[in-house]
């Protein structure tokens, strides 16, 4: 029998219920600041402030000294769209274990940078802002490294700076095809920003789980699928989401695919072959969504276009191969790299 409680007791008796599930939910998808706020990275941060766009703006950064004999080589890593410099760690304890000085940088827009309200993203300016950074570290002629997005932003920045990069790396980049001239519909930045205000971690972890690891999931890959997905529910989500939607349309109206064979600069492409990541495919019809996002033959394809390009591919890995097998990944990285000495 239904006993009847007065507004507050029912309030209350509410509250009793939900708060548990509450803490439980926070407890497991922590949230976060609009600058990551509340993340710890594994190596002291830094913070570059510079003037773009008629605004003041900063970047922030990671600079490891090595730990091993240092080899006086400098390595430049760039995250890609879904990652942040603080997903490097493993990479950086790699390099720097092998004597390399590494600076790992989170772009305008993203992780722990400045989220303007009003700014023209697009691969150039992120290289310059970078270039700019790396010029008042006095880092001259570094090794750049780029996974996913930060490949596309490599490429971008040995194209304008081909006498300032001494070897570019490329981890499974994006933008190795032209989604837009391969079928795909345009989204509209309204429509990319209210899919980007409703994603959620089991969002992006089917995304990943689907296009980034073959179907396959590991409790390791958890974790920055937790940090963005904090962002997101946190009390900047909305900013996040505006400047996530602005990335995606730069990078779907800004390939770099047409210009492959105009970099100068010696290229090592590490590819995970099970790799289907192709963004905005889902608007396309499934004809045009089948041909695309072929790592395995993308690879090929761009170790042709690339004049001094070397191939390491990894036929059973994915998009992310310094997270899916990082003792694999990092062998093979530091042995490249030291037969490019």
């Amino acid at each position: 029998m239904l006993r009847s409680l007065p507004l507050a007791g029912v309030i209350v008796a509410l509250l009793g219920v939900v708060a548990p599930a509450v803490q439980a939910q926070t407890a497991v998808h922590p949230v976060y600041g609009p600058r990551l706020e509340g993340y710890d990275y594994p190596f002291p941060v830094h913070i570059y402030a510079f003037t773009s766009q008629r605004q003041t703006l900063e970047m922030a950064y990671m600079d490891v000294a090595p730990t091993g004999a240092p080899n006086g080589r400098t390595v430049v890593l760039l995250h890609g769209k879904n990652f942040c410099a603080a997903t490097w760690a493993p990479t950086i304890n790699a390099l720097t274990g092998d004597g390399y000085r590494v600076v790992a940088v989170d772009q305008v827009g993203f992780c722990k940078s400045s989220k303007p309200g009003a700014y023209q993203f697009s691969l150039p300016q992120l290289a310059a802002n970078t270039r700019a950074l790396l010029d008042s570290l006095g880092v001259e002629r570094p090794i750049v490294m780029g996974h996913s997005m930060g490949g596309m932003l490599g490429v971008r920045y040995a194209l304008q700076n081909p006498e300032a990069v001494s070897r570019l790396v490329l981890v499974n980049p994006i933008g190795l095809e032209d989604w837009q001239a391969e079928g795909v519909p345009r989204a509209g930045l309204d429509d990319a920003f209210a899919a980007e205000r409703g994603a959620t971690f089991d969002s992006i972890k089917a995304y990943q789980r689907r296009f980034y690891y073959d179907g396959d999931w590991r409790d390791r890959y958890d974790e920055p699928v937790a940090m963005l997905a904090g962002l997101y529910a946190g009390p900047g989500g909305e900013i996040v989401a505006w400047n996530q939607a602005q990335t995606s349309d730069m990078i779907f109206t800004q390939p770099v695919v047409h210009e492959l064979p105009a970099l100068r600069v010696p290229t090592l492409l590490f590819i995970g072959e099970t790799d289907r990541t192709a963004p905005g495919a889902a608007r396309a019809t499934p004809e045009v969504q089948a041909r695309l996002g072929r790592y395995d033959q993308l690879g090929r394809r761009t170790v042709e276009a690339i004049p001094q390009a070397r191939l390491i591919a990894f036929p059973d890995l994915g998009h992310s191969p310094q997270v899916e097998a990082p003792e694999v990944f990092h062998a093979a990285l530091l042995a490249a790299l030291a037969s490019a000495r």
